[in-house]
């Protein structure tokens, strides 16, 4: 294969630039070629678009386990920023994404499709917080003990309606990155949000495209343990059901710490499962400490976590 010509003293004095033979052109776009790249190169991609084109980057499984994996890293280094994550975060996850999946994305890909993971934490979050339900992770779907339970909950919560067969995938990842952020407020994203996700010419557009974000004071103060509404004032009002007391955090990390040997790594990924079911919880708290630790570890491999 010919190799791209170098410039000649006349085309750098004057300006032009060499010609490419069509093969070398071809050779210049070639996947191998664009392995080669730095991830400036990538990021500088951004924004190159034809003028007036409208397309979709669909997301893939695997773009979201690599977009997930450099995120649930940088979170457990505390590299949130006020709105997003700081800057080499994007530049990390890039790269990461076009390494595994040949795929090239953009900090607005990125923050685009961090609005759909946050959406998803939302919604999933405050229906596991309520008796009833729980997590299939072997289907990665919401489990339900019974129509009644989710017909109730939904005449109150209209707007998760369509959770109930969705499949979530990575939701040990997810509820490890924003459990932390709508705790506490820090990182979560605020504002009015344009969902629709820039991206490669030719795609399709996604078929989860997430709806208007609906945070409410509820769905914070459950997160908190703090609920301060009656079951008898819910049951004459026209606003959602408040969610039951749950543990708090700081008993579930006061649990996990007394488990002997067990790892920084492991007690996060039990830490991120636990605060989502209070049934696993409490299951956790009927085993003896000594099986303690083995219990969590078969969870944390049974979820591929």
């Amino acid at each position: 294969m010919d190799s791209p010509p170098s410039p000649t003293p006349f085309s750098i004095r004057y300006g032009f630039a060499p010609i490419l033979l069509p093969s070398q052109s071809a050779a210049m776009d070639s996947p191998q070629h664009l392995k080669q790249q730095p991830v400036e190169s990538l990021l500088m991609a951004e924004g190159k678009g034809k003028r007036g084109s409208r397309v979709y980057l669909t997301w893939t499984s695997e773009m979201d386990s690599a977009l997930l994996a450099v995120l649930v890293e940088h979170h457990n280094n505390g590299d949130h920023a006020q709105n997003g994550w700081k800057p080499h975060v994007y530049t990390a996850a890039i790269k990461h994404v076009f390494d595994k999946c040949s795929t090239v994305i953009t900090k607005d890909n990125i923050s685009s499709r961090c609005k759909t993971f946050d959406k998803h934490y939302e919604v999933i979050s405050k229906i596991l917080s309520q008796s009833g339900f729980g997590w299939d992770w072997e289907n990665n779907r919401l489990q339900i003990d019974s129509e009644e339970v989710w017909n109730k909950y939904v005449e109150a919560n209209k707007g998760a309606a369509h959770y109930k067969t969705k499949v979530v995938k990575n939701w040990d990842a997810i509820s490890t990155i924003y459990s932390k952020d709508h705790a506490t407020g820090e990182g979560a994203m605020t504002g009015a949000e344009d969902v629709e996700e820039q991206a490669i010419e030719g795609e399709q557009p996604s078929p989860d495209l997430p709806q208007k974000r609906q945070r409410t004071g509820e769905a914070i103060l459950c997160m908190l343990g703090d609920m301060k509404t009656s079951f008898g004032n819910a049951l004459k009002s026209t606003e959602p059901i408040p969610l039951p007391q749950v543990t708090p955090p700081a008993e579930i990390l006061a649990a996990l710490d007394m488990i002997p040997d067990l790892a920084r790594s492991d007690m996060l990924r039990a830490y991120g499962k636990l605060i989502l079911s209070e049934r696993l919880f409490q299951a956790l708290m009927e085993l003896p400490i000594e099986l303690r630790k083995e219990w969590l570890l078969m969870l944390n491999e049974k979820n591929g976590a």
